[in-house]
């Protein structure tokens, strides 16, 4: 089937949708054509992500992953081989997205088959570069950003969001036989594999956990260095997101580090609330700046990949 753009985007709606990620929560505060692209972004990375993560044998996620990687190409070329491709296919050229982070992002779900360990948070932040700052750094170039500096707090960003996403998943990872906390900081706290696959919360644990904490909270620090450099829109959606992964973080700490106990989750009502006030405070910022026009378009700055 030959898909058009907008039949694209419609796709690729319904499929965000669909997920109730997250991330799509966030997206609500945004104008339409906005919304619209990073649903296109996140269909491709959900899609990417699920190629890599399924119970198929490792061998054949990778070749899928390989396939996948040739639609991407492909898909630059203006050759569609999926329904999402023409929609993604327009948001990369309409915002000016690198498409070395799309590559990036295929890069560190490849990186999850091997079942690798981190010996440190260095080799762990790498990680975290390709499975999710690529994604923040993606996602800037939609929302809008006056400045080259955006990119620094957005590559932190998306390390905030990905330590948050291993801290939550600790037990389910695993049992998967992916460890992703570096092995220089279990072995400070007396901690083994065997604790986190089997759910034991002892005394070091707990430091663990506190310590990756405090880790996480200093990114998002640093990351909120980035609403100076959004234009109106980018801010408001900046705000949701940071607010849902913030509120799992703060859950976790709530409950001491105990991931083990329940799972960790904002409810849909919560989420939609945090929407909502960004919702209303873009709302606002527009109604007092009568004399700026929404940006409809791309970033005017030009930036080059990592």
């Amino acid at each position: 089937m030959a898909w058009t753009t907008e039949a694209s985007y419609n796709w690729c709606q319904q499929f965000a949708r669909r997920a109730a990620s997250n991330f799509y929560y966030s997206f609500l505060v945004l104008p339409r054509s906005k919304r619209r692209a990073m649903c296109a972004l996140y269909a491709f990375l959900r899609r990417t992500d699920d190629l890599g993560d399924n119970p198929r044998p490792a061998a054949e996620r990778r070749a899928a992953l390989a396939a996948w990687r040739r639609s991407l190409e492909q898909a630059l070329a203006g050759r569609f081989e999926a329904p999402l491709f023409p929609a993604l296919a327009d948001t990369v050229s309409r915002y000016r997205i690198p498409p070395e982070y799309l590559r990036s992002a295929i890069d560190g779900v490849e990186m999850d088959l091997d079942g690798r360990t981190y010996e440190t948070f260095d080799e762990l932040a790498d990680y975290c570069y390709k499975v999710a700052s690529v994604v923040g750094l993606s996602c800037i170039h939609v929302w809008g950003f006056d400045d080259p500096a955006a990119l620094e707090p957005a590559r932190k960003c998306g390390i905030a969001f990905q330590l948050t996403n291993i801290l939550r998943d600790l037990k389910q990872d695993a049992a998967a036989g992916r460890i992703y906390l570096p092995q220089e900081d279990l072995r400070r706290f007396h901690c083994t594999a065997d604790d986190l696959l089997d759910g034991r919360r002892r005394a070091g644990f707990a430091r663990l956990m506190r310590f990756q904490i405090e880790r996480a909270e200093q990114f998002y620090r640093e990351a909120g260095e980035l609403e100076h450099w959004l234009q109106a829109d980018g801010r408001a959606v900046f705000g949701a997101m940071t607010g849902i992964y913030r509120g799992l973080l703060e859950e976790i700490k709530r409950l001491d580090g105990d991931v083990f106990s329940a799972p960790i989750r904002l409810s849909t009502w919560r989420k939609l609330g945090i929407a909502g006030r960004w919702l209303l405070a873009r709302h606002a910022w527009w109604r007092f700046h009568p004399a700026a026009a929404e940006p409809a378009g791309p970033s005017t700055v030009r930036v080059r990949a990592r």
